[in-house]
C-alpha cells in the first residue's frame, strides 16, 4: 500500500460485493416471487407480463434524469401497468420484500468475511457507505444487509430508491453522494464486483476495488481499476490501509 494514498472514505456495492451472488440467477429466484405474491393478494397479474413491466420500471429507473426520485420512476411507469392505485401496489411490494422476498437468499452466497471487512475498517477509523445500486426499497435493502451477515447501523449511509435520484452506471449516482456527504474523490475508495455500473466512479477521480469472487461485466469492457481481488484479499487489503487519522 503507498503511504501516500490517503482513504478516509470506503464505498461498498452490496449485491455481488458484499453479498455474493449472480445477479440473474438471483433476479429469475425472486421475480415470480414477486409476481405470485401480487396474486395471492387477488390483483389479476400475467406472471410473464408482469414481470415484463417490472424490468420497465427499472429501465426507467436507470434512465432517471434526476427529476424524481427512482420511487417516482418506477411507479408512475407501474401505475400504467396495474389495474390497481399505485398506492396499494406499493403496498403490496412492501409487504412483499419484507416477507417473502426473504426466501431469494437462496440465490446468494453469503460471505462471513463481509461482515468481517465492514468492522475491521470501522475500527480502523473508515467511513463506511453502502453505495448499492438505489433499484429497491429501504426494507429490501435491509433484509439483503441481514442476508450478508452485516449490521445496517455499521453504514453511515444506505442508498435506496426512495431517496436517490439516479442509477448506477450513471456517474450522477456517484457524484450525488460524493456532494451529499462532502467527500473529496481522492479520499475515497469505492469496491464493487461490476466493471460498467462500479468502476464507473473512476471518472470523478476516486479509485476503485474491483471484487472478484463474483465479477460482472456483461458488455465485456476493458477492466480499468486500481486494485482488484478476492473478498479474503479484499479483508487484507483493509487491514494494510493505514488508519485514517482525526482531523
Amino acid at each position: 500500500m503507498r503511504e501516500d494514498m490517503k482513504i478516509r472514505h470506503l464505498l461498498f456495492d452490496l449485491d455481488g460485493t458484499l453479498l455474493p451472488m449472480i445477479q440473474d440467477e438471483f433476479v429469475k429466484y425472486y421475480m415470480p416471487l414477486l409476481a405470485k405474491s401480487y396474486l395471492q393478494a387477488g390483483v389479476e397479474v400475467d406472471p410473464k407480463a408482469f414481470i415484463g413491466a417490472v424490468w420497465k420500471g427499472y429501465e426507467a429507473m436507470v434512465k432517471n434524469d434526476g427529476s424524481r426520485t427512482n420511487r417516482e420512476a418506477f411507479w408512475s411507469f407501474m401505475e400504467d401497468v396495474l389495474e390497481i392505485p399505485v398506492e396499494e401496489a406499493e403496498k403490496l411490494a412492501v409487504q412483499f420484500y419484507d416477507g417473502d422476498f426473504n426466501q431469494a437468499i437462496a440465490a446468494t452466497r453469503p460471505s462471513k468475511l463481509s461482515d468481517v471487512i465492514v468492522k475491521t475498517a470501522k475500527e480502523k477509523g473508515f467511513h463506511v457507505y453502502l453505495a448499492t445500486n438505489p433499484v429497491f426499497p429501504r426494507c429490501a435493502t435491509l433484509n439483503r444487509i441481514r442476508w450478508a451477515g452485516m449490521d445496517a447501523e455499521d453504514f453511515e449511509l444506505i442508498t435506496t430508491y426512495e431517496d436517490c435520484r439516479f442509477c448506477k452506471p450513471n456517474p450522477a449516482y456517484f457524484q450525488e453522494i460524493l456532494t451529499e456527504l462532502g467527500l473529496r474523490p481522492e479520499e475515497c475508495l469505492m469496491v464493487g464486483n461490476d466493471v460498467e455500473e462500479d468502476l464507473v466512479i473512476r471518472s470523478l477521480g476516486v479509485k476503485t476495488f474491483l471484487v472478484t469472487d463474483t465479477m460482472e461485466n456483461k458488455k465485456g469492457l476493458p477492466v480499468e481499476t486500481d486494485y482488484e481481488g478476492t473478498l479474503e484479499e479484499l479483508l487484507e487489503f483493509v487491514k494494510e490501509l493505514p488508519e485514517v487519522e482525526e482531523v
